[in-house]
């Protein structure tokens, strides 16, 4: 590739950044996550995706948004792989699906309900959607060492926030409960919207790919109000995703060493 291209959408170009890259949804999650970085640097700004360069432990790191959904997070996720990255960490939000799953909980899937469909574009629907195992336990050992609840039960990944917090209101309303309740049935723990799609990017190209979440609710008490979003508790997903980061960047050196 070109290294003088830049990408369509993220506007990065190769050489621009590192092997990991965080990809939060928001642009301001984005910035919480930089001030992280030691170094850090904005570096390019289009559309949904905004994107920082700085360094951990020595190690030059990205932090890309991704806005909300799959079809932008592949977007996002495709032109970093393109650019040279292998390591991809979803620091997010999500809604609890169980009693299990609590607000403030810090929720680590293990493995992602395939109900969005921009990853049936990539693989057959049967083809699970789980993170990278490596990634999975530095974040679970992040968690250990903070002392936060944390959950790694199954995600429910859509396409669409409003047939979770609405979806009485929805045509098609009998057919989503029958499959909520299914999945609920099954042992799911939470729902967001990216985590499958960005698991099964990782399948295909071979990345690295894991996720972790703030629990923005408690079961059954869904809100689009903004004041119910918990703010004070988003840090608790940084905190271990950083951690995480952290963790895995020393034994991939310790690996690369004997």
């Amino acid at each position: 590739m070109d290294k003088n291209k830049a990408m369509l959408y993220t506007r990065i170009r190769p050489g621009d950044i590192g092997r990991y890259v965080i990809v939060p949804g928001s642009v301001e999650r984005a910035r919480l996550i930089a001030a992280h970085f030691d170094h850090a640097e904005e570096l390019v700004q289009h559309r949904e995706f905004l994107t920082f360069v700085g360094e951990l432990d020595g190690e030059r790191v990205s932090v890309t948004s991704t806005g909300i959904g799959t079809p932008s997070t592949a977007i996002a996720v495709e032109e970093c792989a393109y650019c040279g990255a292998d390591t991809f960490l979803r620091i997010g939000s999500c809604a609890s699906a169980s009693p299990l799953s609590r607000k403030g909980d810090v929720l680590i899937p293990r493995g992602a309900v395939r109900m969005e469909g921009t990853a049936d574009h990539l693989l057959p629907v049967e083809f699970p959607a789980v993170p990278d195992f490596e990634m999975f336990k530095a974040l679970t050992d992040a968690a250990e060492k903070f002392g936060y609840r944390y959950n790694t039960g199954v995600t429910i990944e859509k396409d669409s926030f409003y047939t979770e917090a609405s979806p009485e209101t929805k045509p098609v309303y009998p057919l989503l409960k029958y499959q909520w309740e299914a999945y609920i049935a099954s042992g799911a723990t939470q729902t967001s919207m990216e985590s499958s799609l960005l698991f099964i990017l990782g399948a295909y190209r071979r990345l690295r790919t894991a996720t972790v979440q703030i629990c923005a609710t408690n079961f059954n008490d869904y809100s689009n109000d903004d004041a119910d979003y918990p703010r004070d508790w988003e840090q608790r997903a940084i905190e271990v995703g950083i951690e995480g980061l952290r963790l895995l960047i020393r034994r991939d050196r310790e690996r690369a060493e004997k």
